[in-house]
């Protein structure tokens, strides 16, 4: 193989490590401002609900990586 061949993937690794960064700074951004939200700022109990709803599902996303990466690498059928 040449030196080519894994550049692709060093490339895709490095891209990956920096969204993963992007995340880390956005959430902690996210962090920030909920700690400072009461509940008048929302005039719409839906937007809160649309926030609350995103915010669960990438903690779902998470574990389930997490709990991948745990427990190796699964074959589904």
């Amino acid at each position: 193989m040449s030196a080519n061949a894994d550049r692709p993937l060093g490339i895709e690794k490095a891209a990956v490590e920096s969204v993963l960064m992007r995340c880390r700074v956005f959430a902690a951004k996210i962090a920030n401002e909920l700690r400072d939200v009461r509940g008048e700022h929302f005039v719409y109990e839906r937007s809160l609900a649309a926030i609350y709803y995103s915010l669960e599902h990438a903690a779902h996303v998470l574990s389930t990586v997490k709990g991948s990466q745990a427990q190796g690498p699964q074959h589904h059928r």
